[in-house]
């Protein structure tokens, strides 16, 4: 894996190999580097900001599958902490709850909502107690407009994702935007995780794979943007099509602009469309085998039939079908690596790349 190389000349370079999508050593290995040391999607200010201010999750449970914890304090401060006792290892908090300490139910150590031991029974004749290491560790965790993200250890600042998002959104109230549990799904596709960031992170399909999409975005004006850990691509209207009210001043001031399509490495997706927002969250199952949430935050419910987003389900199997008989071609002995298309393909030669940076420890 130390091997991977990706030319920096999109002209020159190659794709990752086919292994990289197959081998199921490769896929624990890679998965855990890459989602461990990236910003990771948990969630939103409905779900930690409400009645109960203890709240454990668990962070990629099928390949990190890290325990952790997020408590707010009276202050309304919140922390995302290891869900582990730092005596015997017991799970600490199972279900949510409002409480002032967290207790382990083990051997009733207890800590702040800081993550910091306040008491434990029969330790009086311990020494050196308590250690730093006795205190449960604090993991990074970062805001952005009502979303909330952690990273075990970032190998970059949360912030140079979200000021390319400032730039390009600061016209919209993010904010406000109002999840709608109805339009949420679930989707399972028979394929490796990264196969279908791959597809995402080109439009050149879409006339080939999408027929309705084709008939919403200008395909031949579509564009990708690259950032450091993160793109976009936009996607313009045709006529008769939803498009945003961008206000002078704005980068794209006097475009109509369908879509702006928004991928932050590895493996999470925010599709901003005139009616509101579709988060994809792509989580690794097995090799051949992903799991694909979509959450929907709503602005506006009645451009939502007018707009390039509005037939996600029929664009999801549309999707998973070409990228399921991807991984079936890549069991194939006669095919190995690929080339990218430098007009079409910008953004997957930069997913493939920082794969490669980070599996060869390059910053």
């Amino acid at each position: 894996m130390s091997n991977y190389h990706i030319h920096e000349d999109i002209r020159l370079a190659e794709t990752l190999p086919s292994s990289f999508y197959r081998d199921k050593a490769i896929f624990n290995t890679v998965a855990s580097k890459l989602f461990s040391s990236s910003w990771q999607f948990i969630g939103d200010s409905e779900s930690f900001d409400g009645k109960e201010n203890i709240i454990p999750a668990v962070l990629n449970k099928d390949i990190i599958d890290e325990p952790i914890v997020l408590t707010r304090n009276d202050s309304g401060k919140v922390r995302c902490l290891s869900n582990v006792c730092t005596h015997r290892g017991n799970l600490l908090i199972e279900e949510s709850k409002k409480a002032s300490q967290l207790v382990c139910g083990y051997h009733g150590r207890k800590f702040s909502l800081e993550g910091r031991v306040e008491y434990m029974p029969e330790f009086e004749e311990v020494e050196g107690y308590p250690r730093d290491c006795d205190h449960l560790q604090e993991i990074p965790l970062a805001k952005w407009q009502q979303f909330y993200f952690v990273s075990l250890q970032p190998k970059y600042e949360f912030e140079l994702i979200t000021k390319e998002l400032d730039k390009r959104l600061a016209f919209l109230n993010v904010a406000d935007f109002k999840h709608n549990p109805a339009l949420d799904r679930t989707y399972e596709v028979r394929a490796h995780w990264a196969l279908y960031c791959d597809n995402y992170l080109e439009g050149f399909h879409i006339p080939f794979v999408h027929p309705g999409l084709n008939q919403a975005v200008e395909y031949n004006s579509y564009k990708t943007e690259l950032h450091a850990f993160s793109n976009l691509q936009i996607g313009y209207a045709k006529d008769g099509v939803e498009s945003f009210d961008l206000p002078e001043g704005h980068p794209d001031y006097g475009k109509a602009v369908a879509a702006y399509y928004y991928w932050l490495f590895p493996n999470l997706m925010l599709n901003f469309y005139p009616w509101g927002l579709s988060v994809n969250i792509i989580e690794p199952v097995s090799p051949d085998l992903t799991r694909v949430v979509y959450l929907s935050y709503v602005a506006d419910e009645s451009k939502f039939s007018g707009s390039a987003g509005a037939a996600l389900d029929r664009v999801e199997m549309e999707d998973e079908t070409i990228v399921e008989a991807v991984q079936k071609g890549m069991k194939s002995r006669f095919y190995s690596t690929g080339r990218f298309s430098p007009t079409k393909e910008k953004g997957v030669h930069q997913f493939h790349s920082l794969i490669a940076n980070i599996l060869n420890g390059k910053d």
